[in-house]
């Protein structure tokens, strides 16, 4: 099937320190090419159509290299929108039904991960499908896991297991939150409350690099790939 896919890209990216002063984080290169590409290959692979990413912080130097790629741009121009209210602000861009998202300060390797996810959905019972790894293969990771998750799948907070940034959901999930800003987090947790909240593991690979420390972290992880 094919489905939309969003890139979170619009965040100031202040873990990255000085590298995001000129450059939003997206755009740091990590083996050779920005982050950014990386996510959007994932997608291509995966047959993502349409593939879009929301924009903020120093949009002037994405948008460009988005609209060269075929990406679509989903502009939060006067205040940056979080996770969960970017999403809603893309929809129109996204289409109907239920959509992938990626962030794109993780890499993966191994299987494609919105493949995995695909191949896990079961449609309406699911409000939100999260790709995991054990907090011991979470390379770059700070902190504790996020997640428990049961035997069924279903998530609940805190636990081993690490949310990789990758994840389906179903927009219809997002109606009961108010105003144009909020978090994706408040969502999940309200899903898990309700067992609409479910986890698959990643097979592969999977680098944090949101931060300086974890891009050599994940170049090394992908040579080792």
């Amino acid at each position: 099937m094919t489905r939309p896919l969003l890139i979170f890209a619009a965040g100031f990216g202040t873990r990255m320190g000085a590298l995001t002063k000129d450059r939003p984080k997206p755009m740091v290169e990590v083996a050779g090419r920005p982050l950014v590409d990386h996510a959007i290959e994932i997608g291509r692979a995966a047959g993502c159509a349409p593939i879009v990413a929301n924009t903020h912080y120093l949009r002037g130097a994405i948008e460009p290299h988005l609209a060269a790629r075929g990406v679509v741009a989903s502009p939060e121009e006067d205040a940056i929108l979080d996770t969960g209210g970017g999403l809603r602000h893309a929809l129109p861009r996204l289409g109907p039904g239920p959509v992938f998202t990626l962030n794109s300060d993780a890499l993966w390797t191994g299987p494609n991960p919105l493949d995995t996810l695909e191949a896990a959905w079961e449609g309406e019972g699911d409000g939100a499908l999260l790709l995991c790894v054990p907090r011991e293969r979470a390379v770059g990771r700070d902190g504790p896991g996020d997640f428990a998750m049961a035997p069924d799948g279903r998530l609940t907070r805190g636990g081993p297991f690490v949310y990789t940034g990758a994840q389906i959901i179903d927009p219809a999930v997002l109606a009961p939150e108010a105003g144009p800003v909020f978090s994706l987090s408040r969502v999940w947790t309200r899903l898990a409350a309700a067992g609409r909240l479910r986890g698959i593991v990643h097979a592969g690979g999977w680098a944090d690099v949101g931060h300086p420390g974890g891009i050599a972290a994940a170049e090394d992880m992908l040579a080792r790939a």
